[in-house]
């Protein structure tokens, strides 16, 4: 009986404990339904699906006659999902077929594992579950293309288990051509994980309109991981716009071409070459070469942006604001004497010239011409002795104490030392008038120099002229004046004159030497102090500027090089006038003399012709159009079409194409040119419409990787 109360006990226990247990359970079922189920309910939706960013193409950067200078190009991340269904269906009978011939051509086409290795990583990542194996990272569209033909990859995604992530790498496909000045874009991962973006150049100061606007969708995941987009979600990414500069590719590659040479010939640590439009002041060429570890050059920093002590140049501001106060004429003599140094006012430092001057006493003009320091302090002097700050008024309206207003981020600011009296001011305002005490850049130089070729007025430097989204214009950027008439009329044309003697009978008299054309300009060489650089290091900044022709200037040019430390040639006239020389002489003859050519033109025979393209295509057309034709085209892929004579029948003639080789397309439709050359790993830039025309890789050039042409078409 005992023993029966017992059980009972227990089992009555157990009933009621049950019991509860059950009120519980649907207790707070029901709370859960009826008060959370909105919450839980988003997060069953949080983990099944989630928005994706559909990422915006940024734009391109383009040269003023419509070439590449900067753009986005697609690379591909592959990885594989080694638990999909299809590799896992029949216990992976799918992917032990395979395996062999994939990691077989894997190898094959990359050649970094061998294909064991392939196999036996694969198969401990099939092992594992791996939902994300990386098989190969940033594959050109070439590579791709490849790859999506292997064994496996070639059954689609659901099957091989195969994800591609495709990201946008950015291309300068002229390579070093003015690399600085258009910039790069580059994303990298900070310390707190976040994505940011490293951009300099144009790339960095229109990031905004080249960036665009990334879209997204909510995608929703089913079975097996496949990602399905929820209609009505989609937001469609509003690609960058595409900036369209001033630069010209082939006047830049002059200067980048004559710059390096000078380069590698002195070993200095820097040198910047610019070429300006003289009356619009579009920036053509802007050349920056720094010296690397291992002697090379490369663009490495904007060194028309730096400022530095500008040396003799300066004196050109020297001499207009002398010649515009009035204290001075452009005859009138000054005494320099003949030992090349002279005290010049009630101050502790005598002035020193870098060669005695030729002759003794000398014009204004001369002064300039030669650059004495002795006879330009001595003008500043006798116009400003009484009050330096009057000359520091003269910089300001030439805009020497403003920042470039160039369109591109990180410009230096100039800065001049004090002309107050407390602070040496006497003597630092003559210092100053021969390129000491002020820091200013190639750009403010150039600008004021451009202002005298551009008879007193002065034009904004500028480097992007138009906006514009799948060509249509958005925004065009002209000419925009800084100042009308910088100084009065005569005294412009004293100082183009005196720049002119520069050439002629002064410092640049032997660089010059024979020129067959008019050039105007001046020498510059400054003794550095900068930073660590202390004037006795030996350390020399020679710069040559002007304009050309003297006459009516079409180009101003700017050349400064640094030098390495004691270097036995430093000297503005013998370091970069001769690069200044090179470009000029380049861009006379192919952009300034211009030539009448309608007294010898002929008249265009009609029965004259030249195609190209793909041999079936040809032959069809021919036949379409009942030409009688002859076929010496040796059964080859790709053909050329010719006359032999008026009234002939049409030639078609085979053309032989090499792997490594460059192909001649002229005469190919852009359709056929391009099939055939990017298919020979050869990227294609292109300018104009119809058929190619001209190609700027000869025939026959052997190919090298990352090799671009651009394509002109009629």
């Amino acid at each position: 009986m005992e023993v029966k109360k017992d059980i009972l006990w227990r089992v009555y226990l157990s009933f009621l404990s049950l019991t509860l247990l059950s009120l519980l359970v649907l207790g707070k079922a029901f709370y859960i339904q009826r008060f959370q189920g909105n919450y839980w309910r988003s997060m069953s939706d949080s983990l099944h699906q989630r928005f994706v960013p559909l990422t915006a193409t940024r734009g391109t950067i383009y040269s003023e006659d419509g070439q590449m200078l900067s753009t986005s190009i697609p690379t591909f991340d592959v990885y594989m999902d080694l638990a999909a269904d299809g590799l896992r269906e029949k216990k992976g009978k799918r992917f032990r077929e395979y395996l062999d011939s994939f990691c077989s051509a894997m190898s094959g086409y990359f050649g970094d594992k061998s294909t064991e290795q392939y196999k036996k990583e694969l198969s401990q990542a099939y092992k594992n579950n791996d939902r994300y194996y990386p098989l190969r990272k940033k594959l050109s569209f070439e590579q791709y293309k490849v790859f999506r033909d292997f064994p496996l990859v070639n059954l689609g995604k659901n099957k091989s288990g195969v994800i591609v992530d495709v990201n946008s790498k950015r291309l300068s496909p002229f390579g070093l051509l003015a690399n600085r000045t258009i910039g790069l874009s580059r994303e990298f991962v900070d310390d707190d994980g976040k994505t940011r973006k490293q951009n300099v150049g144009i790339e960095r100061k229109f990031d905004s309109l080249l960036s665009g606007h990334d879209g997204q969708r909510l995608v929703r995941y089913i079975a097996g991981g496949t990602p399905i987009t929820v209609d009505g979600t989609q937001t469609d990414p509003e690609n960058g716009k595409d900036i369209y500069t001033t630069l010209d590719v082939n006047i830049q590659d002059i200067t980048e071409t004559a710059l390096m040479r000078m380069m590698l010939q002195c070993e200095g640590p820097y040198g910047t070459a610019i070429v300006m439009e003289t009356r619009t002041g579009k920036i053509k060429a802007m050349a920056n070469l720094g010296r690397r570890p291992d002697g090379s050059y490369w663009e490495d920093d904007n060194y028309a942006l730096r400022t530095t002590e500008p040396g003799s140049t300066i004196k050109l501001a020297t001499l207009l604001s002398v010649l515009e106060s009035g204290s001075s004429n452009p005859d009138d003599l000054v005494d320099v004497g003949t030992a090349g140094r002279m005290r010049v006012a009630p101050v502790p430092r005598d002035v020193v010239d870098a060669e005695r001057s030729p002759k003794n006493p000398m014009t204004v003009k001369e002064c300039f011409a030669h650059s004495s320091n002795v006879g330009m302090s001595k003008l500043a002097y006798k116009a400003f002795g009484s009050n330096p700050e009057e000359l520091k008024k003269y910089l300001h309206r030439f805009h020497l104490d403003q920042r470039s207003q160039i369109d591109l981020p990180n410009v230096s600011k100039p800065a001049i030392t004090s002309f107050k009296k407390d602070a040496g001011g006497l003597m630092n305002m003559l210092w100053v008038s021969f390129g000491y005490g002020i820091n200013i850049s190639p750009l403010n130089t150039i600008t004021l120099y451009n202002a005298v070729a551009n008879n007193g007025k002065m034009v904004k430097p500028y480097l992007v002229s138009s906006i514009q989204r799948s060509g249509t214009l958005l925004r065009k950027f002209d000419t925009e004046v800084m100042d009308e008439q910088l100084c009065k009329p005569e005294v412009i044309a004293a100082a183009r004159n005196a720049m002119e003697m520069v050439v002629t009978e002064g410092t640049a008299r032997v660089p010059f030497k024979n020129m067959p054309f008019s050039v105007a300009g001046k020498t510059g060489t400054a003794h550095v102090s900068d930073g660590k650089i202390k004037y006795s290091d030996g350390v020399y900044q020679a710069t040559f500027i002007g304009y050309f022709p003297a006459d009516k200037p079409q180009y101003t040019c700017i050349v400064l090089i640094r030098t390495k430390p004691h270097a036995a040639v430093h000297y503005g006239g013998s370091v970069a006038a001769p690069v200044f020389r090179e470009i000029a002489t380049k861009l006379f003859s192919r952009y300034v003399e211009q030539k009448d050519a309608s007294e010898i033109a002929l008249a265009k025979d009609s029965s004259s012709y030249f195609y190209a393209g793909y041999s079936p295509d040809v032959k069809k057309v021919l036949k379409n159009m009942s030409m009688a034709y002859v076929d010496s085209g040796s059964q080859k892929t790709w053909t050329q079409v010719y006359a032999q004579a008026a009234g002939a029948m049409p030639v078609m003639k085979g053309m032989k194409v090499e792997a490594n080789l460059m192909p001649n397309v002229r005469g190919m439709g852009l359709k056929d040119a391009i099939y055939l050359l990017e298919n020979m790993g050869i990227k294609v830039a292109v300018k104009g419409r119809g058929k190619v025309i001209n190609q700027s890789v000869d025939p026959g050039t052997q190919l090298m990787k990352g090799l671009t042409v651009i394509l002109e078409l009629s």
